[in-house]
């Protein structure tokens, strides 16, 4: 077992992000996805990068600390896209990028151009994946999630899912990857097909921050899949998430009850001295409101 915790450390060329047990949670904006995004899908099928960058000066505004950038659109050279959206994307913000795709190839593409030091989203303990994608990250400078799910597909038990955390972190370090660049995904499923599904993941959570001391990350947004109310039950597990050792989240930052919930548990957890960030929230909140009303 390890206490001490470490923390993640990537870059923009304008701005430093740090990921640690004692500091906010880190939102890595989801927007800039065209899974279910239909207006995405079509601009960038069309190499147009405008509303990209319209939703990330939007989610920079709304507070996110780096933005996820998956350019998975089928049929396209998804490699040059990837390419085109990372140079385009940092004229636009000062936000460090979080690089999102299954395919390698295009993990290269935007690690070639990207200008500080990313976040590859991502490993898993698939024996071809660690091979392909480690050296990348080793070779690149950058930082990894590591997910944990390996050939055998992803464990039914918290207990499974440390011990795959456990192999990638050791293949990570015996590739010149530090530790502090690894930062666990323990998976989210949706609890509308399990009803168990968030509980094993949250002890999960728990489990590898008691045993790794590592950075945690949380996908939000698969927990509430097919259900209705999704962002109060996003929010809601996001917090609980939190409690248990998660230190940055994979969130849609526009979403002003999510953004909320996380304020309210950082504050909480010891992390806004003196309420500062949350004071902060609810002046330009009330000062918005008054905008609004004239």
């Amino acid at each position: 077992m390890t206490t001490n915790a470490v923390e993640t450390t990537v870059c923009s060329a304008m701005r430093t992000v740090t990921i640690g047990a004692e500091r906010p949670l880190v939102v890595i904006g989801e927007r800039l996805n065209p899974t279910g995004r239909a207006r995405l899908t079509a601009a960038w099928s069309r190499g147009d990068m405008a509303l990209a960058l319209r939703d990330a000066a939007a989610q920079e505004a709304a507070g996110a600390d780096l933005l996820d950038i998956n350019v998975g659109v089928p049929g396209l050279d998804q490699a040059a896209l990837m390419r085109a959206a990372v140079t385009a994307l940092q004229e636009a913000t000062t936000l460090p990028l979080c690089l999102d795709s299954a395919d390698p190839a295009v993990l290269q593409a935007g690690l070639e151009v990207v200008r500080g030091k990313a976040l590859v989203n991502s490993v898993n303990g698939e024996a071809a994946r660690l091979d392909r994608v480690l050296p990348l990250v080793k070779d690149y400078g950058a930082a990894v999630i590591a997910l944990t799910m390996d050939d055998d597909g992803i464990p039914a038990s918290a207990e499974g899912r440390l011990r795959v955390a456990e192999r990638i972190l050791a293949r990570a370090t015996a590739t010149g990857i530090a530790a502090n660049d690894v930062v666990v995904d323990p998976i989210t499923l949706a609890v509308g097909a399990d009803s168990a599904a968030a509980r094993v993941t949250l002890d999960a959570i728990a489990l590898i921050r008691a045993e790794l001391g590592v950075n945690i990350l949380l996908g939000t947004s698969n927990v509430s899949f097919g259900l209705p109310a999704r962002p109060a039950l996003n929010a809601t597990y996001l917090a609980l998430g939190m409690a248990r050792g998660v230190t940055c989240a994979i969130a849609n930052p526009l979403d002003a009850r999510t953004m909320e919930t996380i304020r309210a548990a950082d504050l909480c957890l010891g992390h806004d001295e003196w309420a500062t960030r949350w004071i902060r929230a609810c002046r330009r909140a009330a000062q918005a409101r008054s905008s609004a009303q004239g």
